[in-house]
């Protein structure tokens, strides 16, 4: 049996020390993904922390992953070894019910979370559902690649679900972890960009970031002189 190599908290506010764990047989379903960079993100330290509930110790974070494929199960699809690949929050939905057939896989009532109930990406390797291990182009750098998974599909999938046009007039609220990624996808959707914080300090990044329009609500009449702007 493969020994896996990873971090893990004993209890909650726990220190991360170094974990082996034996992850059993290949399911027919899954893949097995040697582990190049993990990213970090505050649902991490959540559950770390437990503050959920519903964490389980040993606990291994992680769910921003990128990696290479090393193992296939029988039933996995899609997917190649070597194939260089991503995991976010989720890693198993069960494939057939309306919210999976739907392509709503992240709503399915028995989706699992990366690390909710198994052992996460602060590993050398993972295993998660073919359909949650998701193909990257080439062109990514896999080292900045990780919260693309997590926080970068938050922000991205608004444009896709409301149909945010190019022409529409978008507001980032906060130039933060999941902020300076939606400056970036509001500009390259083409929309006119504003940028909202309450930094003066935050400015020249936000604009570097895409935000044509910077506002610092803390100014006294900022936001009264741009109402009914869109």
């Amino acid at each position: 049996m493969p020994t896996f190599h990873a971090y893990a908290a004993t209890t909650p506010h726990s220190a991360l020390q170094p974990f082996t764990f034996d992850p059993g047989e290949l399911g027919p379903e899954e893949v097995e993904i040697k582990v190049s960079y993990c990213g970090i993100c505050h649902s991490d330290i959540s559950m770390l922390d437990n503050e959920w509930g519903m964490s389980k110790y040993p606990f291994v974070p992680g769910h921003e992953a990128v990696g290479t494929v090393v193992a296939l199960g029988e039933e996995a699809k899609g997917l190649k070894i070597g194939q260089r690949v991503g995991v976010g929050w989720s890693a198993y939905s069960c494939l057939s019910c309306h919210e999976c057939l739907s392509g709503d896989h992240h709503l399915c009532a028995t989706n699992q979370g990366t690390m909710v109930g198994r052992h996460g990406g602060f590993s050398d390797r993972l295993r998660v559902q073919w359909t949650w291990a998701r193909p990257l182009p080439d062109g990514l750098d896999l080292a900045k690649t990780g919260p693309l998974l997590c926080g970068g599909n938050t922000v991205f999938a608004p444009f896709l679900q409301y149909n945010i046009p190019s022409t529409a007039c978008v507001g980032v609220i906060g130039v933060g972890g999941l902020g300076h990624m939606a400056l970036q996808f509001a500009n390259k959707w083409g929309c006119e960009v504003h940028a909202f914080t309450t930094s003066d300090g935050k400015e020249k990044e936000a604009r570097q970031l895409g935000a044509h329009y910077v506002h610092n609500t803390r100014h006294d009449g900022v936001l009264k002189k741009i109402a009914g702007r869109g």
